[in-house]
């Protein structure tokens, strides 16, 4: 539910502008963020970065008015922060490509994931929106993003997203530092969920999306989205921000779940971002609670069942004792270890773990081999 025109957060800006001044204004931040959109990468880059605050229920609205009121939230950037309640900017016209809010909160279905959202039409990083005011959020709390200019990868990669990509961010905490690194298969394991399930519910043609070892989302054969999860240690918690960027629409540079869907059907239908983001924590939330509850290995089937490596003979590099000498050797991959790496056998029979080695992992080489006692 979001704030009408009686809502105390409308009261509380009427009370400060005339109704005409205040909506000639919230048209005036609005619009001039869609022309740094639209505007030369110089001119986006010195824009103020927009950020829309909104909340499922009045709880998270009326935290969402506290935040905009007190200046809650900082950027890592020095670009200057411009801050919106949904309630301010739902009756003026968007773009058609826009993140469309209502439709996010009417399929969303939580008890805390995703409750709170952040929406931005462009800013540099989702995952450093969540990161910077962790505390200031509540767990679950989401941002995401119509186009981003400073996306993070793995190796401290960066990526530049266009339109048509869902691009989002979520906090979690967590108190057992020896899971936290498997929430990232959780968290790709709820995105393959969840495109099954809305494809299921639409009645259209199944999208097979596999997770490639560690983070890498694969359909058809392509790469069409990926995970990035980074924690940090404070009063005795493990704070988690988790990053989803998944190819809806755009095309390039390799492909996506629509251009599949496509191919596959005659039938004219395209996944939403809103519908995607809003199944996607539906089933968090459930894989989440029974990830808590009864640890990963109540997940490893379903995840084994959509991942691309079981059985997978791969070539492993060893670094022999005390020696600069590096031996490639062929292994089989068998599944995750305790510590959510893979578990591989050799064909001399030894047990190993394999830790990826940086930018050279590729499922075909760069992969680091450590013997299990």
């Amino acid at each position: 539910m979001f704030f009408s025109s009686s809502s105390s957060s409308f009261r509380f800006l009427c009370s400060r502008f005339p109704t005409s001044q205040l909506q000639s204004l919230t048209k005036h931040v609005f619009n001039r963020h869609k022309l740094y959109i639209s505007s030369s990468k110089m001119e986006a880059e010195s824009a103020d970065v927009l950020l829309v605050l909104c909340g499922k229920s009045n709880v998270e609205n009326e935290l969402a008015l506290s935040l905009k009121s007190n200046n809650g939230l900082t950027f890592p950037d020095t670009n200057p922060v411009s801050i919106l309640l949904h309630s301010e900017i739902e009756t003026l016209s968007c773009a058609s490509d826009d993140f469309r809010v209502d439709n996010y909160m009417d399929l969303l279905s939580t008890s805390q994931f995703g409750r709170f959202l952040i929406y931005s039409p462009r800013l540099g990083s989702t995952h450093d929106v969540v990161s910077h005011n962790f505390g200031e959020l509540p767990i679950g709390a989401v941002c995401v993003a119509d186009v981003q200019t400073k996306g993070r990868g793995r190796s401290k990669n960066v990526w530049e997203s266009p339109k048509g990509c869902l691009l989002f961010s979520f906090t979690l905490q967590m108190e057992d530092g020896r899971v936290v690194p498997l929430v990232q298969y959780v968290v790709s394991l709820a995105v393959t969920e969840a495109i099954k399930d809305l494809c299921q519910n639409k009645g259209i043609q199944l999208l097979d999306v596999k997770i490639k070892w560690p983070n890498d989302l694969y359909l058809d054969g392509l790469k069409v989205g990926g995970i990035l999860c980074t924690s940090t240690y404070r009063s005795k918690k493990f704070n988690v921000s988790a990053g989803v960027g998944l190819n809806v629409s755009n095309e390039k540079p390799t492909t996506s779940l629509n251009a599949i869907l496509k191919k596959l059907t005659p039938v004219a239908c395209e996944l939403q971002r809103e519908d995607v983001m809003a199944s996607f924590f539906n089933k968090f939330e459930n894989l989440y609670n029974v990830f808590m509850q009864e640890g990963f290995q109540a997940l490893e089937q379903l995840y084994y069942k959509t991942w691309l490596h079981s059985g997978q003979r791969v070539l492993v590099q060893d670094k022999i004792d005390n020696q600069d000498q590096v031996v490639e050797n062929i292994v089989t991959i068998q599944g995750l270890t305790q510590s959510g790496y893979l578990l591989a056998i050799s064909e001399d029979g030894q047990t190993c773990e394999l830790h990826p080695d940086g930018n050279s992992f590729d499922f075909f080489k760069g992969l680091v081999r450590r013997k299990l006692a």
